[in-house]
């Protein structure tokens, strides 16, 4: 994966937790696409990608976003992304309409909580 971004992966429970820190863009969104998948392994019940270390999002950052989302929902697995309040990414993410797709989270907490309400599977 290019410099401009790198993950992290930590187990929580039977969620995955994914870190990415830097910018994301059209350079390094396919091999940060393909290191995700990587890590979403069998046995797991849903993915955080906890957003907070990451400064730069463009299309092609989005787009991969909502495939992960797509892909992801074809296997019953939740995604979801964990964007501070203050974060200039929220921004991009809500102004696409990311934020209807895929719920936007303020704190591992929320983004890891077990009990979402009905209708929810993660």
């Amino acid at each position: 994966m290019s410099e401009l971004a790198r993950i992290d992966v930590e187990e929580l429970g039977t969620r995955r937790l994914i870190r990415i820190n830097g910018e994301v863009d059209i350079s390094n969104s396919r091999e940060l696409a393909t290191a995700i998948e990587r890590a979403v392994s069998d046995g797991v019940e849903g993915v955080v990608i906890d957003l907070s270390g990451t400064t730069y999002l463009d299309s092609a950052a989005i787009e991969l976003l909502f495939r992960l989302a797509a892909r992801l929902q074809g296997r019953r697995l939740e995604l979801r992304l964990l964007v501070p309040a203050d974060a200039p990414t929220r921004a991009v993410l809500e102004l696409t309409g990311l934020h209807q797709v895929v719920p936007l989270e303020t704190s591992l907490n929320d983004a890891a909580s077990v009990d979402r309400g009905p209708g929810t599977s993660f």
